[in-house]
């Protein structure tokens, strides 16, 4: 098969599934990038679109070796099996921890959604990929919402502003004193001698707010406390 057969046969084909991914991946890397993610638009475009011509060499790469020597078998499987492994690497380095929370899980997992997604659409299979992309902004726009609401309703954070002076196992002693875990501590340095210490409890943390408030007030050099909606 000559060049000019293989572009006249491929050309057309190859560009729609092309300018297919570029939209789907396009649509979800989007919802990323306006939520300011570290995977945004662009990444998402280039992992979807190299994904999608993995899959066009996988199928027709190839054909001209195979038409020419009949002993010759190929597995147009390989191809994406490595692309899906490989793609791990730039989810992971998406992910970020920060003390006991960690970030970055969900934009790696569209990052490897994005990469299955250039696969099928590589492959022709025009449905599977708008449903796929469909369920995905679903997931990522809709559920992310409800579960920011439930997510507000079971954690309880509170915010202290202390002095320097103030040593912050006087702090942990309150709360241990009410038998609550602390999810995540972070602490913040401001003008003026003062700090701002914020406390995310554990979900579901059944206390009461007054009689907490009122003892982590006793604690020396403790400004104020007030519950973060």
């Amino acid at each position: 098969m000559s060049m000019e057969t293989f572009f006249n046969d491929y050309l057309l084909l190859m560009t729609v599934r092309l300018v297919t991914a570029v939209v789907l991946c396009g649509l979800i890397g989007f919802e990323r990038e306006i939520k300011n993610h570290s995977a945004g638009f662009r990444t998402h475009i280039l992992v979807g679109v190299g994904a999608c011509v993995m899959m066009l060499l996988s199928l027709y790469g190839f054909d001209p070796y195979l038409n020419k020597h009949d002993g010759i078998r190929f597995d147009p499987a390989r191809i994406p099996s490595y692309v899906i492994s490989g793609i791990g690497f730039l989810g992971a380095g998406t992910i970020m921890v920060h003390g006991v929370t960690i970030r970055g899980l969900t934009t790696a997992a569209s990052i490897w959604v994005v990469a299955g997604l250039g696969l099928v659409i590589g492959a022709g299979m025009y449905g599977p990929a708008i449903l796929t992309t469909v369920v995905v902004l679903i997931s990522l726009i809709v559920l992310n919402n409800t579960e920011r609401i439930f997510k507000r309703k079971s954690k309880h954070h509170i915010q202290i502003v202390v002095f320097e002076e103030l040593e912050i196992s006087k702090v942990m002693e309150a709360f241990e004193a009410f038998g609550l875990d602390i999810n995540h501590i972070q602490i913040e340095n401001e003008m003026n001698g003062q700090r701002n210490i914020l406390i995310e409890l554990a979900h579901n943390a059944h206390f009461n707010k007054m009689e907490l408030f009122d003892r982590l007030s006793t604690v020396p050099h403790v400004k104020c406390v007030y519950q973060r909606k």
